[in-house]
């Protein structure tokens, strides 16, 4: 039985893949750094909760408008539907570029431009651009609100730039994005359109 325990734990040792990481005697291993945690009050948990409500309707409808009619565009010289949505991928990592966060690694922002045609990759892309983009808000402080930030060629303060930011994404959503034009209901609105049903007539004694 002894003989058996000795192979086994040589076996264990000497195999690659399975042998533990090794660390220098007297240092402890690093500890991964924590999370950061979003806030719940101040002028970012302002901007996330604004942020949140675009993220909700651009990536809903990216969802909902086939696949298509992502080429489709309202004039010559006019981003399509994809070409919108691919923008607003880039934007995204732009201004958090803006903000102090580098873009994601490996990020060519000329090639998410020639996504916009395939809707698979773009719904993912344009997700995870607004998930890189909420991790540079929370990684700002809110002490930093009146610190000078220059945004959109416009000299202001870190508070005025989420102003401007809400302002762009909600000009690009009334002015960039024809939905109805391609026969497609905003899935938020489905429920207002719909008749009420009117209550069952009580029957008559």
């Amino acid at each position: 039985m002894r003989r058996i325990y000795l192979y086994f734990l040589c076996l264990i040792v000497l195999t690659p893949g399975i042998v533990p990481a090794a660390h220098p005697q007297g240092k402890p291993a690093e500890k991964a750094p924590a999370p950061s945690v979003a806030p719940t009050s101040g002028f970012r948990a302002e901007f996330l909760e604004g942020l949140a409500y675009y993220e909700k309707r651009y990536t809903s409808l990216a969802e909902a408008m086939p696949a298509e009619k992502y080429t489709w565009r309202p004039g010559e010289g006019v981003r399509s539907v994809g070409e919108v949505f691919t923008h607003i991928v880039g934007a995204n990592c732009g201004v958090a570029r803006a903000l102090g966060t580098a873009p994601p690694a490996g990020l060519d922002f000329k090639s998410i431009m020639a996504l916009s045609s395939d809707k698979p990759k773009v719904i993912p892309a344009l997700k995870d651009s607004f998930a890189h983009f909420r991790n540079a808000i929370i990684a700002l402080k809110d002490a930093d609100a009146d610190k000078a930030q220059k945004m959109f060629n416009r000299q202001t303060t870190l508070r005025g730039s989420f102003i401007a930011i809400t302002d762009t994404l909600a000009n690009t959503w009334a002015n960039r994005l024809p939905t109805r034009a391609n026969g497609v209901v905003p899935p938020w609105t489905e429920g207002f359109n719909q008749p009420q049903q009117k209550p069952a007539e009580k029957p008559k004694p």
